[in-house]
C-alpha cells in the first residue's frame, strides 16, 4: 500500500501527552517554542491541554503549573497554519471547558473514553460538532478488547458524529499484529477515518504506527522526542521519516522536526524517554502509561518495587481514572493492608 503516496495526517501531542512526563509543568514559553517549531515544520494539528485532558488539573491527576487555557491562547498567537486540538475525557472535562477552549482557538476536539465506554462520549462529540469543531474519538486501552468489540464501540462514536476514531494504545501493550487486527476491523467497518496513538513501553510505537498505516489508518499521533506518558509516545520525527521512507506523504519536514525536538523539547525533559524496567513491565501488563510517575511516587513512599505495583495493577485490570488504586496497591504490597502512613512515618 505504501508505494502510492497515500496521504497520512500527523497530529502532535507533545503539549498534551508530554505533560504527563513533566508532571504537568509546562510553562508558557515552552508551549510557544514547541508550537512554533511544529507549525514551521508543517504539522497541521497540535494538541494542547492537561495530560488528562481539559479540566484534568486536580489533586487526583496532578495540578498544572499554568492554566491550560492560557497555554492554548499562547499557542494560538504563534501558529500560522496549524489547527489546535484539545483532549476531553467525559467525567473530567465539561461542556463549558470545551466552549472556553474553542474561544481560545481550539478547532479540533479529541473525545476519549475507555475502550468499552464509547456511549459516554456521545453528547461531547455532539457538542463539539455543534460548535463547528472537528471531532475525533479516542478508544483508550484498546488492547483490552478484541477487534470486533472495538469496532462496535467505534461505531457508537461514528454515529455520534466523530470524523475519525482512534485505536489508542494507552498502555503501549499492542504488538504490530494486534495493532493490525484492530485497525483493519475499524477501517473495514467504519465510514470515517481511523487513527493510531501509540506508546513505546514495548519499544513498538513506531512499528505499530507503520503497521496501522499499512492497514489503512490515515491519522497518526506522535510527540517530539517521544515525550509522553510511560516510555513515551511514538517520536513524531521518527514516524515522519519512516513514513517518507515507505512512500507516504505527510506534508511535514522531518528534518525540521528534529530541530524542534532538539531545541524545544530535549532541554525540558525531566527524564530521558527510555524503556526502563517499570515502563517495560507497564507495556507487558497492559497498564495505563500515565500511571508511571504516580507509581514511582507510591513506590518511594512505601518502599516497594514499582514493577510489582505495575504487575498488580495489570492483574486487577485497572483503567484510567483509577489512580487511587496505585497507592492502595503499594500500601498492600508493603504489608500495610491499606493503612496510609502519616507524614511522620
Amino acid at each position: 500500500m505504501g508505494s502510492h503516496r497515500k496521504r497520512v495526517r500527523l497530529i502532535d501531542s507533545t503539549l498534551r501527552d508530554g505533560s504527563h512526563a513533566l508532571s504537568h509543568q509546562f510553562r508558557r514559553e515552552d508551549v510557544v517554542r514547541v508550537a512554533r517549531g511544529l507549525d514551521e515544520a508543517g504539522v497541521g494539528t497540535i494538541e494542547i491541554s492537561h495530560g488528562d485532558g481539559l479540566g484534568g488539573s486536580s489533586f487526583n491527576y496532578g495540578f498544572s503549573r499554568e492554566d491550560e487555557l492560557e497555554l492554548l491562547s499562547a499557542a494560538a498567537q504563534v501558529v500560522r497554519q496549524a489547527r489546535l486540538a484539545v483532549l476531553l475525557l467525559p467525567g473530567i472535562g465539561t461542556k463549558e471547558e470545551l466552549a472556553a477552549a474553542y474561544e481560545r482557538g481550539a478547532r479540533v476536539a479529541r473525545i476519549a473514553t475507555h475502550c468499552t465506554e464509547a456511549d459516554i462520549a456521545i453528547q461531547h462529540i455532539g457538542m463539539a460538532k455543534e460548535m463547528g469543531m472537528e471531532a475525533i474519538g479516542f478508544l483508550m486501552l484498546a488492547h483490552m478488547i478484541g477487534p470486533d468489540e472495538l469496532l462496535r464501540q467505534a461505531r457508537i462514536m461514528q454515529e455520534a458524529g466523530a470524523d475519525c476514531v482512534y485505536v489508542t494504545d494507552s498502555a503501549g501493550a499492542l504488538t504490530p499484529r494486534g495493532t493490525k487486527e484492530r485497525v483493519r476491523a475499524l477501517v473495514d467497518g467504519l465510514q470515517v477515518a481511523v487513527g493510531i496513538h501509540a506508546h513505546n513501553n514495548l519499544g513498538l510505537a513506531v512499528a505499530n504506527s507503520l503497521a496501522a498505516v499499512e492497514e489503512g489508518a490515515s491519522h497518526v499521533d506522535g510527540c517530539l522526542g517521544g515525550l509522553g506518558a510511560g516510555a513515551g509516545n511514538a517520536p513524531l520525527e521518527v514516524v515522519a521519516a519512516v513514513l517518507e521512507l515507505e512512500g507516504y506523504e505527510t506534508g511535514v519536514d522531518w528534518l525540521r522536526l528534529i530541530e524542534a525536538s532538539e531545541q524545544a523539547v530535549l532541554p525540558i525533559m525531566a527524564r530521558p524517554q527510555t524503556i526502563d524496567g517499570p515502563s517495560l513491565v507497564m507495556g507487558y501488563a497492559g497498564v495505563y502509561s500515565s500511571f508511571l510517575l504516580h507509581t514511582f511516587r507510591a513506590a518511594e513512599r512505601f518502599g516497594v518495587d514499582p514493577k510489582q505495583i505495575i504487575l498488580e495493577l495489570g492483574r486487577r485490570k485497572v483503567v484510567g481514572g483509577e489512580e487511587d488504586k496505585i497507592v492502595e496497591v503499594a500500601a498492600q504490597l508493603a504489608g500495610r493492608h491499606g493503612h496510609l502512613p502519616s507524614p511522620k512515618e
